[in-house]
Formats: structure tokens, sequence, C-alpha cells
């Protein structure tokens, strides 16, 4: 599961134009997990030809093996390793094998049942591969698909948390390209915990001016996400840089003092000159195309 340079260009490009990036997302947890489906059927096909006998403990001799990783055996029992990590506040190994033990005979426990009370539905899940077949019943159907639900209900929330933790500084960084802001008015060095502090909370970005330093806040969030003003007051931000703000976001921004550039506005990426100039940046203001200017921008910050 990877965000390569080339998605977060192309969301950060999609950004700065005023247009939705989550396409790019939505295709990459596409194109993972059908791969991942194919890869789980093929696994399930010879696990079940290698099995001696017809009950489920097929799947959990091959699927919940302890010499497997902790985040597949969390998965293949229909728990995600971030769930176990939340419920038992560690996801050490041993700790993972047991949760997901304990889930998966509480579901398979479910699963049968289901069956047992609805006794209209039938359900068979046949899987070929190199011209051979396997048959999987109600039951063992059941628990495959919960399996791909699970994995790709984790995929999902992997990635949409990768976009924020990659993306938002080259968003940034795009931005002062194209005002040519120079590096010394800015800070995009990777965060470090001050541990002598009590509180010391992750930045985004700074920018610099005269000997002052100002915190920008990033978002790539949903219109009307109440987490913004939180955001922004929690780590006391002189800038708030979003993908889409509604009208209270901004009024809230306003009101506390903050500077905010909402990049789903119409050319919503020009407010930035507003920041700049409340802080006495110097910058040169953007009369170019964007199409032809963002993506050698792009590639000189990814160098």
């Amino acid at each position: 599961m990877t965000l390569t340079d080339q998605i977060i260009k192309n969301i950060v490009a999609r950004v700065i134009k005023s247009q939705d990036y989550r396409i790019e997302i939505v295709n990459l947890i596409n194109a993972e997990f059908l791969q991942f489906a194919i890869d789980f059927f093929k696994k399930v096909v010879n696990a079940k030809l290698a099995a001696n006998d017809i009950t489920i403990d097929w799947y959990k001799a091959s699927f919940m093996n302890t010499a497997l990783p902790s985040d597949d055996i969390a998965i293949n029992s229909g728990l995600n390793k971030k769930t176990i990590s939340n419920m038992y506040r560690s996801a050490a190994k041993q700790i993972v094998i047991e949760a997901s033990n304990e889930h998966f005979e509480t579901l398979y426990n479910s699963i049968r049942t289901l069956v047992e009370n609805e006794h209209e539905i039938d359900l068979t899940l046949t899987i070929k591969l190199r011209g051979v077949s396997v048959d999987l019943n109600v039951s063992e159907s059941l628990i495959v698909i919960n399996t791909l639900a699970v994995k790709r209900a984790a995929l999902r929330g992997g990635l949409w948390s990768s976009v924020g933790k990659r993306a938002e500084k080259y968003l940034m960084l795009a931005l002062c390209e194209l005002y040519k802001v120079e590096n010394k008015y800015y800070n995009a060095e990777h965060f470090i915990r001050n541990r002598n502090l009590d509180v010391d909370r992750e930045i985004d970005f700074y920018l610099k001016s005269n000997g002052n330093t100002y915190k920008c806040e990033v978002k790539l969030m949903g219109q009307g996400n109440p987490e913004s003003a939180d955001a922004i007051i929690a780590r006391g931000s002189q800038v708030f840089v979003a993908d889409t703000l509604s009208q209270q976001n901004k009024n809230q921004c306003d009101q506390l003092g903050v500077c905010w550039v909402a990049c789903r506005d119409d050319n919503g990426f020009r407010r930035f000159r507003n920041v700049l100039d409340k802080f006495n940046i110097p910058y040169t203001d953007y009369e170019g195309d964007l199409d032809k200017d963002l993506p050698l921008i792009l590639e000189k910050i990814f160098k």
C-alpha cells in the first residue's frame, strides 16, 4: 500500500487547480484491493485443496497461522491491527494473535447461527485456478467475504490517512514555488517532537519573516469538517490552508485572526497572496499557466 510520488504530484496539482483530488485515492484503493482479492482467492484455493477434512479448520490453519505477519492474521480473522491496538492499547504480535483467534471464534459462531436460522439462503462460492476449482459453502463464503470487506476498509483508512501525511507539505512547497518565495522564508523540515515539552504538537509547515515564525496548518478535508477549528486552536496556527472550507470554517478563521486559503474555491490558491502580504514575505505574483507550470514545479520539489 503505497502513495507513489506521481500520485502525490497528481493530488497537489488537482488541489491547486481547484479540482477534486479524491479520485486519485479511490483509484489507488481499487487497484490495491483488487490485487489483494486475486491473491487472496489463490491462497484460498490452495488452502482448501490441501485440507484433510471439510471443517473450517483449513481456514484457521492457513490464514491465522502464527508464522504470518500480525497484520495478515488480524485481517484474516475479520479485524484490522489498528482496531486491536485501540481495544487492547497494544499491537504486540501475541496480543494480535489472541485477539484475532477470539474474534474469529465469535464471528464463526455468529455465521453458523445465522446459517442455521436462515434456511432459505444458500450460497456457494466457486473459485477456479488453473483449471482446478473449489467450492466454499455458505459459512466459508461469508468468512471470505467478510475478510475482503475488512481489508478494503483497512486500505481505505490507511490511504486516506497517508494522503495528509505526505501531500500537505508538498502543497505548501508548490504554493511557495508558484509565488517564487525564497526558501529562507519557510521551513518544511520533518517534525521531530521536543520531549522536553509536555505538549508538542506536529506542525505541517512554517513561514518565516523578520525573525518571526508563523505556524501553518494544512488539511485536505471535506466541507464543514468541524476538526478544522479544533486543529488551528490546538496548534496555535496563524495560517490555515485547506482543500475545502465551509463558510462557517472561514468565519471561524476570521474570528481567530487566522489567514485561510480554500483551494477548492474558484482560483482559491490565489488567497495565498493574502498570507504573504500579512506577514511581509516577499513574493512575485503568479500570472502563469498552471497546466504548464505545475508539472515543472512538482518535478523540482520532488528531486
